[in-house]
């Protein structure tokens, strides 16, 4: 979609003027990127994310889950057992974004202190 010269991005009904600004927004918060990065590694439950990603509360990992589930970058899998099981898995879509956090890990190592 453009307006006029400028190209504009949609993506969930929000519209960018920069797909930067798009994949930031996809990725907002302390903890998504963290988390697609543990999931494209292995399958999950909840529990097993909480305590990859020390720090983040129930209800902060919840409501991520539940945005990169709408967002199409996670799928949620109920199995039917007593307890209920559900595992969190990366989709095809999930998957693409595993070079540029790559990256960016790669990066920090090269240019962060280490202590």
């Amino acid at each position: 979609m453009t307006r006029g010269n400028e190209k504009i991005y949609k993506y969930n009904e929000k519209e960018y003027k920069c797909p930067l600004e798009a994949a930031m927004d996809l990725l907002a918060g302390k903890w998504r990127a963290l988390i697609i990065w543990h999931l494209i590694k292995e399958n999950l439950r909840f529990s097993e994310i909480q305590k990859i990603v020390p720090g983040i509360s129930k209800k902060v990992l919840s409501e991520h889950l539940r945005i990169m589930e709408q967002n199409e970058l996670i799928e949620r899998t109920v199995f039917p057992e007593v307890p209920p099981r559900v595992e969190y898995n990366i989709t095809s879509k999930g998957k693409t974004l595993f070079e540029p956090l790559n990256y960016l890990e790669n990066w920090a190592r090269e240019n962060m202190e280490k202590k």
